[in-house]
C-alpha cells in the first residue's frame, strides 16, 4: 500500500496485524530523484503548478519513523532493492525459499 500518511500507515498496521504480518518499506528517494526517475512527467508537472495535491511537491508526506526496512534507492537498481526487500522478509520467517 502507497501512503504518504503516518496516520493511515498506522491503520493499515493494524488491520494487517490482526491477520498477518506487517513490513512498511520506506523507499527513500529524493525529490531530485523521484524528477529524474519519473517517466510521465508528473513530478515536473507538478513543479510547474500544473498538478495540485502532488505528494513531496504540493502535497505532504509523512516519513515514517521506525520502518521495518528503509530503502535507499540513491545510486542502486530496482534489482539490488528487490534483493533488500526479499531478504528482510526471508530473515523475518515471510517467505519460503533462499533466493530470488
Amino acid at each position: 500500500m502507497v501512503s504518504p500518511y503516518r496516520e493511515s500507515r498506522l491503520r493499515a498496521r493494524e488491520l494487517v496485524e490482526e491477520h498477518a504480518a506487517f513490513v512498511e518499506v520506506h523507499v527513500a528517494t529524493p525529490l531530485e530523484q523521484c524528477v529524474a526517475r519519473d517517466p510521465e512527467g508528473l513530478y515536473a508537472r507538478a513543479l510547474a503548478g500544473e498538478l495540485s495535491d502532488s505528494t513531496g511537491v504540493s502535497a505532504p508526506y509523512d516519513e515514517p519513523a521506525a520502518p521495518e526496512l528503509r530503502l535507499e534507492t540513491t545510486g542502486r537498481d530496482a534489482g539490488a532493492c528487490v534483493a533488500d526487500v526479499w531478504a528482510e522478509l526471508l530473515a523475518r520467517g515471510l517467505l519460503g525459499g533462499s533466493g530470488l
